[in-house]
């Protein structure tokens, strides 16, 4: 199994083609937890200020005039990871899931997101012990971040819904205590930090470019492999030669 270490900002696109391939191992790079904990810090500081910003002590959408609570700020977070579950379709494969959570944790990582070190570093875990959430396909709005699948994703984290693993789906609870993990509960804005991203729409990206590239070099070998079997004249795929003059082309 491949061991990688996550540097936020730093993701190469050879690195997110093996998360697509094989299981990994991730780590995050300590250069990322400062950021995070200074992240955290501005939230903290703006709730025990009692100053007022979106997402953090007010409702959402429509809502968002609606001043909430402190003591009902975990419960907004957790209720808006709840009500945004609502995907349609079959789940997504383990490649393409765990795809999602690698991007979802590289972005959370870079610390512009308010969230706490440890519910990266639960997510981290649900990738390292293999607990897949169950995903449904369809439901994202993509422009304004694809709130459907990273609510799903989000709901194994709380220990809700349904995830896979070791090949068999159970409820979260269920693979969360069989992986020897345990289940988070969210502070303020981290629901939103959670759900906002494209995580899910880059992810289907990515899966298309792989899956182009494996297709090209399967063609390239597909098209030698033909020339040799009709022997055929090699001549043709010659390199140019280098002493021949180089040319620009006329506007």
């Amino acid at each position: 199994m491949n061991t990688m270490t996550l540097t936020p900002g730093q993701l190469s696109l050879s690195q997110l083609y093996d998360v697509w391939r094989h299981p990994v191992q991730l780590r995050l790079d300590a250069s990322a937890i400062d950021g995070i904990n200074a992240s955290v810090a501005c939230v903290n500081d703006i709730v025990a200020e009692g100053r007022t910003a979106y997402g953090i002590n007010t409702g959402f959408g429509l809502l968002a005039q609606t001043r909430i609570a402190d003591e009902d700020l975990q419960n907004l977070q957790r209720s808006l990871v709840l009500s945004h579950a609502a995907g349609v379709g079959d789940p997504l494969d383990d490649a393409m899931v765990r795809l999602i959570m690698v991007l979802k944790i590289n972005s959370l990582a870079r610390g512009f997101s308010g969230i706490r070190l440890s519910v990266i570093e639960a997510l981290i875990a649900l990738v390292n012990a293999g607990v897949y959430p169950l995903i449904p396909a369809k439901g994202s709005v993509g422009a304004s971040g694809d709130l459907a699948p990273l609510a799903h994703l989000s709901l194994t984290l709380l220990g809700e819904g349904k995830a896979r693993w070791q090949g068999e789906w159970l409820p979260a609870q269920t693979a969360l205590k069989k992986a020897g993990l345990e289940p988070v509960a969210l502070a303020a804005k981290e629901g939103l930090a959670l759900l906002n991203g494209t995580q899910a729409s880059t992810a289907f990206a990515l899966r298309g470019l792989f899956e182009a590239q494996e297709l090209f070099a399967s063609a390239v070998v597909c098209g030698a492999l033909t020339t040799e079997g009709v022997l055929g004249s090699r001549r043709p795929f010659d390199a140019p030669h280098s002493c021949r003059a180089r040319t620009t082309g006329a506007n």
